[in-house]
């Protein structure tokens, strides 16, 4: 039955919508009447099912949380293992592929089967996969699970195919690496050591067998005890007993000594003729104190000795500083001779391998560099020079340079911006980098027959901006700008009025809107500044123009039930815009000296812009009456027009940033009008400002001072801010700018020539609320107006209020069926708070079980993040547990009365998306008009024209005029994206100018005209007439309207149990579709402009606020997110893209001819310096070593690679698969049940051995001797 009502939901909300039966389709004025049908409009739709697929492509930057190293020296590929179990293998750049466990355990250790395109890892759960290289996607041939023991280290000789595994417990084992098996040689512990010793020796730490000797394994446990086993006789050559724990061994390249890193910060250097003490222990890093002891030092985790032909030993070492200065950073020690040179590293080393010419370990090694990695960063030193210079990194490992607080991703750019942004990006880059060609060259890459120009955008905690080339599935930085230069520094005095309101990091970025085709670029700053800048190929001294914005409410609306819902109650516009209160008596506290003061400053004096990015523009709210400023929601630009609009949560401002004047600031209320669709009423101003003042500074400072602290130490996420801050009694009113206009209107400057397009994008994240109360999944809590504006639920956790009208226009009563669920709140209490930021916000896990176990969503979110809430009463602060709070609110739930409950019930009204747009803003319009779209928080749509003048000069001297006509159209849930249609179906792009530099030197006396493109509907149809598609997706639900009717011919229910985080327009296989990314995870795709499903599937569990606030869709089948604070991940959802992805990855292995031993010559050879050989076939084989345990040990099939086992999903290939895997597992019972009769058969002999001897002892005996 729910299968079927689910089916029947879809007919219906997928199926064109009666006009005239749906008043909230159309605008709030009435219903449209003799609207065309989809079927007059004979659109073609060529999307279908077919066309998409969801596919991950591509992960840059640095690898989360890593663990091991490795390096292939002769196919010169790299590979990285990470705590989440994932591995990363890097060649020349655009070689780049990211496998993972399915098992998530961290990898311990890394081991290539050198120049054979094969991996050996050992995870944390003590299983080992072989990897196949020899294939674009690597995946697992084999898995080795043990069962009783845990893997601490593993050893592949060059050219051997059995693998040494040493474990927890002190024991050796031996793995062939071509059946996965393990072999019966196994060298115990007990064995190793002399059987005098009394103590465990420990884990196996080191396992390398001799360069002279291939048949002579050395053993280091951590205890000190290191053992050399003879394979041949199984035994011990010789045993060495030291006091100091072992971190790791490295041998001479002759085989005649090695040396040993310890606990205590020594080198120790042992001869293998005298074993009986090392022959020389030295203190790099230790200084000989007064009574001759050298000082304590921290243990050097590793080292490696290596040799050179022309010069003196390498002896490489992390660690070993000693303990006398606390805080002293990371080094990696290279000592060359005599000569000691310390390299200090910017966070703790992970791991570290020299890199040598040859791949055999009885040769002269040649080092030429040494590959570090760092918890955070990956550098490669050059050994080749004296002053050990680092190599410039190829790969983008510093995405996470500063942590990434939003991203934009743009597809199909002009072709001439990326050599633009290169070439400006190329003069800033650092020098000082080793001239020599970056070593990890490994593996092929071409770039793919279907490529285009992309850009990724990244905008970070400190105030920059990263410009990425994106091109063919790489990466590389093109172009970076720090906002932060606009401002001046700011003093430790100060920091004050900034300092409180984001403490650590004043310049982080919100959001941006760029435009490729003007290449204006703008950008949303957390302490509620907008930058603009303008591009120039030439520097230039400029001064940059400042506007302050004055946009704060003072009084509050409620939200109270109309008389009737498909006629809202219409008051009187002079009731409905509230009136100036007069200013409050200022305390003594310093807060009340904070009026109309901004965050931050800017530079006010001439300053000298280098080429690239400079900014004109900046645009900044105000703090008003010691509270400081809202954060910005939305934001839009246009080059045509000339305009910039900004939203938050308390209204709209409008800015000429040609004319540099403010032309609309008005709160969210009066752009209504008369039209507005709620009957809203005012109250008096509040009695205590101050202790709002208070509550919204501390809690937006504590909070975003806590994650800033979880960001540097516990690295768990990347600038979360919070909407805990928000103050929940902020009032609308009118807000004048500061510019001398009538607050309702503004007149302003020149117009432009033709409104023109702009294929611009704005990506910022959406604006979600959190209730305060929310107990169960299945609660509902509406708003108790008779239009119903309903409260969307997430695993009982209502998001957005909708606007859904009643039946037959009847009015829903207080005293109804949901009466008293409406009256849950305790008194003064909103009935949800708003976000406010709009770049990181609070979401909740949408996985339901997750919030088991907690007494409210918010618990479990306080749980989650760690964040402190906050809760503001009229009068007073109080903070106390969700639990209370619910208890607390409970208490008035019975004793309220409607009248009490209607003016509780306010809700501030978000500002969540602007566009700009040629439209219809009246239903009466015969030509489209430049027009701003504005979307709110409470679903509603409001319709802004504009007149702009359309001669350049004119558009210079003349005022634009910005007038709301009250339009309004209605959605459920909040609003996150309008896109536009022309009656063929074709996506209309925003009118932009055409780049010019205006920096450029010139003619004066001829300036260079702008140059204008318009892509409105009414030029391009011609038998459709003058008429266009307005698509209007909201957090719940998709509509279709047809304008200038504002009939909604097509409407869509995206989720029920859900929202959507984000929704875009986006053009695939030479169509357009709407795909949104929900907070359950599933990513989905609707048809244009019928709504069709045509893609819905479950990808991504929403774990992590990060990839909310980070993910975003763009042209070709293509999105993105932050999986990690360190990585992107890049995927497509686009059936074309994922058949041409093999051609477009990189090949990892390359067959290249193994170099040949070198020819040491008779002599050398007679007296012993050529290593010797053995057989460890014949000494590991099964013919002679036996059959290894079956119980110790699991052998697991992998999924994927030559073996073909990914065919068994069914046919007979599948029933082969699992045949043999029966027999495998049949096998394996039969070899445990062999081995125990084997076990009691040994034991019955010894009982009937050990009861012989006691028959012939007592054989002879008289029965009194006993």
């Amino acid at each position: 039955m729910k299968k079927f009502r689910k089916v029947l939901d879809g007919l219906t909300t997928s199926s064109p919508v009666n006009p005239g039966g749906s008043p909230a389709c159309g605008s709030a004025a009435g219903t449209p009447s003799a609207a065309p049908t989809p079927r007059d409009l004979e659109i073609q739709e060529t999307l279908m099912s077919e066309h998409f697929q969801i596919c991950k492509t591509v992960r840059h930057g640095f690898p989360y949380q890593p663990t091991a190293l490795a390096f292939d020296p002769v196919q010169k590929i790299l590979a990285i293992g990470t705590r989440s179990g994932g591995v990363r293998l890097l060649g020349r750049p655009g070689v780049d592929c990211h496998c993972q466990h399915e098992s998530g355990a961290a990898v311990l250790q890394l081991q290539f089967l050198i120049n054979e395109g094969a991996l050996v890892t050992a995870c944390a759960d003590d299983t080992l996969h072989l990897w196949n290289l020899r294939q674009r996607r690597p995946a697992i041939l084999h898995s080795l699970k043990f069962n009783r023991e845990r893997i601490t280290f593993c050893h592949l000789p060059f050219q051997s195919k059995w693998l040494y595994v040493g474990t927890e417990r002190g024991n050796t084992h031996i793995v062939n690496i071509e059946s996965f098996v393990l072999s019966g040689y196994v060298i115990m512990w007990n064995k190793a050591i002399e059987l005098s010793t009394k103590t465990h020796p420990g884990p196996v730490v080191h396992l390398s067998d001799s360069p002279k000797d291939e048949g002579k394994l050395l053993i280091g446990f951590e205890s000190g005890t290191i053992v050399m086993w003879d394979l041949r006789v199984k035994r011990a050559d010789f045993r060495i007993y030291y006091d100091e724990a072992i971190h790791s061994v490295s041998w001479h390249h002759e085989g005649r000594q090695f040396m040993c890193s310890h606990s205590d910060g020594s080198l120790s250097m042992w001869n293998m003729r005298n074993t009986a003490k090392p022959f020389q222990v030295t203190f790099p890093h230790g200084k000989t104190q007064r009574d001759s002891r050298k000082e304590s030092c921290k243990p050097i985790l590793k080292v490696e000795y290596k040799t050179s032909r022309n010069s003196e030993a390498f002896v490489v070492f992390s660690g070993g500083l000693s303990y006398d200065k606390a805080g002293r950073r990371p080094t990696l020690t290279i000592m060359h001779g005599k000569a000691i040179t310390v390299l200090e590293m910017d966070y703790p080393i992970v791991d570290f391998m020299v890199l040598c010419d040859t791949p055999y370990l009885n040769e002269v090694q040649e080092p030429y560099a040494v590959v570090v990695l760092l918890e955070k960063d990956f550098v490669v030193v050059d050994l080749t020079q004296s002053n050990f210079p680092i190599f410039e990194n190829p790969y983008p490992m510093d995405v996470h340079e500063s942590p990434v607080t939003c991203t934009a991703y743009f597809a199909d750019c002009p072709p001439d911006i990326i050599p633009v942004l290169y070439s400006i990006g190329a003069k800033h880059k650092k020098t000082g980098y080793s001239h020599k060609e970056w070593p990890v060259s490994g593996g092929t890459w071409t770039v793919g027959s279907q490529t285009y120009p992309e850009i990724i955008v990244t905008g970070h905690a400190d105030g920059s901006i990263k410009f990425w080339d994106a091109t063919a599935i790489t990466l590389q930085m093109l172009y970076k700008l720090k906002t932060s230069k606009v401002f001046e520094n700011p003093k430790s005095g100060d920091m004050g009025r900034s300092g409180d309101l984001v403490e650590e990091d004043p310049y982080a970025v919100q959001m941006i809107s760029w435009c490729p085709q003007s290449r204006i670029f703008c950008v949303v700053g957390i302490s509620a500044h907008v930058i603009l800048y303008s591009f120039s190929k030439h520097d230039a001294n400029t001064t940059i123009t400042s506007l302050e914005v004055r946009l704060q409410c003072e009084m509050e609306d409620v939200i109270s039930p109309s008389d009737t819902e498909n006629t809202p109650c219409y008051s009187d516009p002079s009731g409905l815009s509230p009136q100036p209160q007069p200013p409050s008596p200022r305390s003594n506290t310093p807060d009340s000296t904070r009026d109309s003061i901004t965050c931050l400053k800017v530079k006010d004096r001439m300053i000298r812009t280098p080429p690239g990015y400079q900014a004109e523009l900046v645009v900044q709210f105000l703090w008003i009456d010691g509270e400081p400023p809202q954060q910005i929601t939305s934001l839009d630009l246009n080059s045509a027009y000339g305009l910039l609009a900004v939203g938050n949560c308390n209204g709209l401002a409008v800015v000429d940033y040609l004319q540099k004047t403010i032309l609309l600031c008005m709160n969210t209320l009066e752009l209504y009008g008369s039209a507005d669709p709620f009957q809203r009423l005012t109250r008096s101003p509040r009695k205590n400002r101050q202790s709002t003042s208070d509550f919204c500074m501390r809690g937006l400072s504590n909070f975003y001072s806590d994650s800033k602290k979880r960001i540097r130490t516990s690295y768990q996420s990347l600038t979360e801010l919070s909407d805990n801050q928000v103050s929940l009694d902020l009032e609308r009113s009118k807000s004048p700018t500061s510019a001398p206009y009538s607050p309702s209107l503004h007149n302003d400057p020149r117009g432009t020539g033709e409104p023109v397009s702009n294929l611009r994008s704005c990506h910022y994240s959406p604006v979600f609320y959190l209730l305060d109360n929310v107990k169960g999944p299945g609660r509902k809590l509406s708003l108790p107006t008779d239009l119903k504006t309903d409260l969307d639920h997430v695993n009982g956790h209502c998001t957005s209020p909708t606007s859904q009208p009643c039946p037959s226009g009847k009015a829903r009563v207080p005293g109804g069926p949901e009466g008293p669920r409406l009256a849950r709140r305790g008194p003064g209490r909103p009935p949800f708070r708003k976000a406010q930021s709009a770049a990181c916000m609070e979401v909740s896990l949408p996985v339901s079980s997750l919030t088991e176990g907690y007494s409210s969503r918010r618990a479990m979110l306080q749980q989650l993040h760690g964040v402190s809430m906050y809760s503001h009463d009229e009068h007073h602060i109080t903070t106390y547990s969700w639990s209370e709070r619910e208890s607390r609110e409970n208490s008035f739930s019975r004793s309220r009365s409607s009248s009490v409950s209607s003016i509780d019930r306010e809700t501030k009204e978000a500002v969540t998306t602007l566009q700009f747009m040629e439209s219809y803003g009246r239903k009466s319009d015969s030509l489209p008009t430049p027009c701003l779209w504005v979307g709110t928080s409470l679903g509603l749509v409001l319709i802004i024209p504009m007149s702009i003048p359309m001669d350049e000069q004119e558009r210079q001297e003349d005022h634009v005029t910005v007038a709301p006509t009250g339009t309004v159209l209605m959605l459920k849930g909040s609003i996150l994206r309008f896109s536009f249609l022309d009656c063929g179906g074709a996506l209309i792009h925003s009118p932009y100018e055409v780049w010019r530099d205006q920096q450029a030197p010139g003619d004066p006396d001829r300036p260079r005209k702008r140059k204008l493109v318009n892509f409105s509907a009414s030029s391009s149809q011609e038998a459709s007439g003058d008429c266009h598609l307005a698509v209007v997706c909201s957090e719940r639900q998709a509509k279709v309207f047809l304008m200038p009717t504002q009939a909604c011919l097509y409407v869509h229910n995206i989720t029920e149990s859900s929202f959507v985080l984000r929704a875009d327009v986006v053009s695939v296989c030479n169509s357009v579709c709407l795909a949104c990314f929900c907070a359950n995870g599933h990513i989905m795709t609707l048809s244009l402009p019928s709504l069709r499903p045509l893609l819905d599937v479950n990808y991504l569990p929403l774990t992590d606020m990060r990839i909310a606030r980070t993910f975003c869709f763009t042209n070709g089948g293509q999105a993105l997110y932050l999986c990690s604070p360190t990585e992107i991940q890049r995927i497509t959802y686009s059936q074309e893209m994922c058949d041409n992805l093999q051609e477009m990855l990189g090949e990892l292995f390359t067959p290249i001819e193994t170099p040949e031993a070198q020819n040491r010559g008779f002599l050398k050879g007679f007296f012993g310096g050529n290593a010797q050989t053995f057989d460890r076939e014949e000494l590991f084989g099964e013919a002679s070593a036996g059959k290894g345990s079956r119980s110790l040990a699991q052998h697991i099939p992998g999924q994927g690679g030559m073996e073909g086992m990914k065919a068994a999903a069914g046919g007979v290939v599948g029933e082969l698969a699992r045949a043999r895997i029966a027999l495998d597992e049949r096998g394996q019972r039969l070899g445990e049940l062999e081995e125990r009769t084997a076990l009691m058969m040994t034991s019955a002999e010894t009982f009937s051995k050990h009861a012989h001897e006691m028959m012939l002892k007592c054989k002879d005996k008289k029965w009194y001797q006993f």
